[in-house]
């Protein structure tokens, strides 16, 4: 019974411990993965235009 409590115990205690464990590595990818996505997004904005400047040649011309 007191190997019973003193596994309970070590669980209670422990688990801030297992959270960090888990957290800490998820919250390093999240942040580096928006790096990357924010990295990427503006390559392909740079690369491939978004089509603001044609559509104000074609009212310039209709003019």
């Amino acid at each position: 019974m007191i190997k019973v409590l003193a596994v309970v115990a070590c669980v209670l205690f422990l688990q801030g411990c297992v959270h960090k464990l888990v957290t800490v590595p998820v919250k390093v990818a999240y942040k580096t993965t928006k790096g990357v996505v924010k990295g990427t997004a503006a390559v392909v904005g740079a690369v491939i235009p978004d089509g603001d400047d044609e559509d104000a040649d074609s009212k310039k011309k209709k003019d």
